[in-house]
């Protein structure tokens, strides 16, 4: 079997920033942030992440690999659904690969053709794409093949922002909260566990939370991994 090159992990991973990751002083008052709505969060936070440079979003996805890859969830975990990276958002392909490498079931998100909600369809390698109507691609099978969230171990979502109380800030849509709803009522078992992927200026101090939010197991950014 070929080997997977993966470069020496992070170490010293906590909730607090090290100094060598320590905000530019250039950056946005994030207690003056939080005071915004959620339109206005929404706007700023989108625009930053599309600012960033392709090799940095490139540093980024290489650095979220090696966070992820060694946390014990990921390790144990046999059906996980990623998201094809889009508008600017942290890229989890190489960890995607990664995961492909381990013999993992990989998945991507569907729309429902009946409900707003999503589905989780099977990646493949050489699997077919199509664009969906927010042309974001989605693999092409069969309903047959498709899971429900509650059969995957573990679910890498997408945000615009999150703060250390795992609350997320999607793009508005509600899809990944109506899919997920049923873990409002669970209190065990609760699959799959669910882990926000960001770049680090996505997080702010404290987002507004709604009833029916879902909060974050964990969020991994290029430089940390938080506990929700």
């Amino acid at each position: 079997m070929s080997s997977y090159s993966l470069a020496k992990p992070l170490t010293g991973l906590s909730n607090q920033p090290t100094e060598a990751f320590m905000p530019d002083e250039t950056e946005p008052d994030n207690k003056k942030i939080e005071h915004q709505s959620s339109a206005e969060i929404r706007q700023l936070k989108r625009a930053q992440r599309c600012t960033l440079s392709a090799s940095v979003q490139w540093q980024h996805s290489k650095s979220l690999c090696q966070n992820a890859s060694k946390e014990k969830i990921y390790r144990s975990s046999k059906n996980i659904a990623f998201y094809l990276a889009n508008d600017g958002e942290i890229d989890p392909s190489q960890l995607l690969e990664h995961a492909r490498f381990l013999g993992k079931n990989i998945y991507l998100p569907i729309l429902s053709p009946v409900k707003n909600s999503l589905y989780f369809a099977p990646y493949q390698a050489d699997g077919q794409l199509k664009l969906n109507r927010f042309d974001i691609p989605e693999p092409v099978c069969h309903p047959s093949e498709w899971k429900t969230a509650r059969q995957l171990d573990l679910l890498f979502l997408p945000l615009v922002a999150f703060d250390l109380s795992g609350n997320r800030m999607g793009m508005g849509g509600g899809f990944y909260d109506r899919t997920l709803a049923y873990l409002q009522h669970r209190h065990y078992w609760r699959k799959p566990v669910l882990i926000g992927l960001a770049h680090e200026i996505q997080k702010i101090g404290q987002l507004d939370s709604q009833r029916w939010d879902i909060p974050l197991d964990f969020i991994i950014t290029e430089e940390l991994i938080y506990k929700g």
